[in-house]
């Protein structure tokens, strides 16, 4: 990434960082019942970041399509399909997002700016529900190479904790219903403790999980498939917009491919 991109997408970030801590603000307001006037400056100032972040965006669409068409080439089916997809429907959420700012600033006039919104968060949603498919297919790859490493580091030992072949095998119901709670609970701990270890070994995925994780909330807001409230949805992508930053300045951290 060249010096002059960098710093336009920091600026992007910083912009978006900025309109969802008015969305944040403007929430507090509201519920402490603040002055009008002031709940009214926050709103006109998360406006205008919003503006601002919609024209730092106006090429956006031509490096999503340039992604698709890198990630179409990857080895993985699974990688390559939720990548090549994730980045068209990116492709579109920034087109969408263009006709909107160009309807906002006067250059499309009579621009039904309600169905354009809903159409770019729709846009959104896709591309964010494949993101977060590949997050955790690349979680579950790493957890099965983490399980084969430390079952050939470890040496067999014998197990006084029954299995699921001698849970199947008794024929008390009330003692199967008796050992399985521990056993399934056991399975639960060493699976917890695997992600854990994972995502802590691979910062990278657990900056992407935790940002798509983030933003998934603002499309389901908006497009009141699962409203949270303006208060979350500032919340939200305030820590996605940090997280976005912090991978921006630290290029090591971007998940890769």
């Amino acid at each position: 990434m060249c010096q002059l991109s960098k710093c336009v997408c920091v600026c992007v970030c910083v912009c978006v960082a900025a309109q969802y801590a008015c969305t944040l603000l403007g929430s507090t307001l509201h519920r402490g019942e603040a002055a009008s006037e002031l709940r009214r400056t926050v709103s006109q100032l998360e406006a205008h970041m919003s503006l601002t972040r919609k024209l730092l965006r106006l090429g956006n669409s031509v490096e999503a399509l340039e992604a698709a068409k890198r990630s179409i080439h990857l080895s993985d089916s699974v990688l390559r399909l939720c990548l090549t997809i994730g980045h068209l429907n990116r492709a579109m959420y920034f087109a969408c997002d263009n006709v909107l700012w160009a309807g906002k600033t006067g250059l499309i006039s009579k621009l039904d700016q309600n169905k354009w919104s809903q159409r770019s968060f729709r846009y959104y949603l896709f591309a964010l529900i494949l993101n977060l498919t590949r997050d955790v297919y690349e979680l579950h790859l790493l957890m099965e190479s983490e399980a084969r490493y430390r079952a050939t580091k470890a040496p067999p030992s014998p197990s006084t904790t029954p299995t699921a072949d001698h849970l199947s095998s008794t024929s008390s119901p009330a003692l199967r219903g008796a050992v399985a709670p521990p056993v399934l609970w056991a399975w639960l701990r060493r699976q917890l403790h695997l992600v854990v270890t994972v995502l802590h070994s691979n910062p990278p995925l657990l900056l992407d999980l935790l940002k798509n994780s983030c933003d998934i909330f603002i499309p389901l807001d908006r497009l009141a498939i699962y409203p949270t409230g303006p208060g979350f949805v500032g919340a939200c992508g305030l820590a996605s917009s940090v997280l976005s930053i912090l991978t921006l300045l630290h290029p090591w951290l971007k998940l890769k491919p």
